[in-house]
């Protein structure tokens, strides 16, 4: 159960756990903090100690303190919300929830093992999950909302980098820049009509009633993360799903039929509707990926390693010869450069690398090209053969201002931001009515001025 409970410990934060009530065998819930007119009850603060300590959280604190504190610093934002009439998407917010949900589902088994767990019905424990997600989602949009203006000039930067300790730098980690040339196997047509013709013959023992669609995902479907729920999504909205499937599945009306194949970048696929709610949809789905031959993959390899040869004998170089073969299109008309979507620069972080690319970069010095390796491409879940070049390599150091300019900037603005939030919630505190239980006031609060002369 600790595993669960450590699996399932952020489900449900400070504004979705234990409601007030009053039972047979407790006393009535005891208000331990009034914000504005907002209480905060007692069994709220230990919900969240608990939870934090299944999560493996630290309280840096006592929990009877630093708990009912952070409680009383949301319910400011979602106030401060309120007076500013900021909500969020009811969409992205059902979006959140069923992917939260499908998620937990695949844990623990069932919908029905969620609702053991729990001790409550499905609709109840989505109603609280909503209420979590659309809360968190007001708080950060406040928060953006009050720092959307914070900007740094190189100069700033300068003096801000010139003030910190030599201690207080930032270790920047090993980092390098590597180049790529990319081949995709083709795909035999045997191999996809094979695959057509799998699927064909299961949407017709679907439509007779011979099988039940969600028997024939569990044992055939090739997408993981539906498989095992008979390739059930959940309530999905089209912007999550590739347009080509999203297409198709929305416009499906008849539970009991099964759609056309339909060809993504994942594969092909054949849906089932289960139920359409407003501008989101469930529904079921096979998925069945038409399988590159060896002998293809071979052909590939060999193509590279001749390359790799007709660059070590200086026929031309490697960036010559990108633009020419590679069929990479992120990175073919940039001499194979590979871009760090996280940052935007051509720095990787070894472990910020596809993990087949980080092993042959290991064994490289700076300038030597890797032998031909062969990976899954997943942006878009191909297979893929390659050649890696290690076109520079950082050791690892201290941040410094030539070359880790951004690393400082960007401290900096973290800075300015913790600021304007802190001082933002301490004149909040002050203009608020805050009233805090006797023996709950002795506390090395964050933010000052919690407690007043209270009677």
């Amino acid at each position: 159960m600790k595993k669960i409970a450590l699996l399932l410990g952020s489900l449900f934060l400070v504004t979705t756990v234990a409601k007030a009530q009053v039972s047979p065998n407790n006393i009535i819930e005891e208000v331990v903090w009034v914000v504005g007119d907002e209480p905060i009850y007692r069994s709220e603060v230990e919900t969240q100690i608990q939870q934090m300590k299944y999560d493996g959280q630290k309280i840096d604190g006592d929990p009877y303190c630093v708990i009912p504190e952070m409680i009383a610093v949301q319910k400011l934002y979602l106030h401060q919300a309120k007076l500013d009439t900021i909500v969020v998407s009811e969409g992205q917010v059902n979006q959140e929830v069923d992917m939260r949900l499908n998620y937990f589902i695949d844990q623990l088994g069932s919908k029905e093992k969620l609702e053991e767990y729990f001790r409550k019905p499905i609709t109840e424990i989505r109603s609280e999950l909503a209420e979590y997600v659309r809360n968190n989602n007001i708080v950060q949009e406040v928060q953006r909302t009050l720092v959307s203006d914070i900007k740094v000039t190189p100069a700033e930067v300068r003096k801000f980098y010139n003030s910190l300790p030599q201690d207080s730098l930032p270790t920047i980690p090993m980092q390098v820049e590597v180049q790529i040339i990319s081949l995709y196997p083709q795909v035999p047509q045997q191999e996809i009509d094979n695959v057509k013709a799998q699927l064909r013959e299961f949407s017709e023992q679907v439509n007779s009633g011979e099988r039940e669609f969600s028997t024939l995902a569990i044992l055939h479907s090739e997408d993981p993360g539906s498989a095992m729920r008979g390739g059930e999504l959940g309530f999905v909205s089209k912007a999550t799903l590739a347009p080509e499937f999203a297409a198709v599945a929305f416009n499906l009306n008849d539970p009991k039929k099964v759609s056309k194949i339909v060809e993504t970048e994942f594969g092909y696929h054949i849906i089932q509707l289960i139920e359409k709610r407003g501008d989101q949809i469930n529904c079921r789905h096979i998925l069945l990926k038409p399988h590159v031959s060896l002998k293809d993959v071979e052909s590939s390899v060999h193509r590279l390693d001749s390359v790799r040869n007709d660059i070590a004998e200086g026929k031309f170089t490697f960036e010559e010869i990108v633009p020419y073969i590679s069929q990479d299109k992120d990175t073919r008309y940039n001499k194979g450069m590979m871009s760090n979507n996280n940052t935007g620069s051509t720095r990787f972080e070894m472990s910020e690398l596809p993990q087949e690319i980080a092993k042959a970069v290991a064994k490289l010095q700076v300038g030597e090209i890797s032998t031909p390796i062969t990976t899954i491409d997943v942006k878009n879940n191909k297979e893929v053969v390659m050649l890696v070049k290690l076109h520079s390599r950082r050791e690892a150091h201290k941040a410094d201002l030539v070359s880790d300019y951004q690393v400082v900037a960007n401290m900096l603005e973290a800075q300015k931001r913790a600021q304007i939030l802190q001082d933002w919630v301490e004149k909040k505190r002050r203009d608020t009515y805050v009233r805090i239980k006797e023996g709950w006031r002795n506390c090395d609060f964050r933010y000052d001025g919690w407690v007043k002369e209270q009677r």
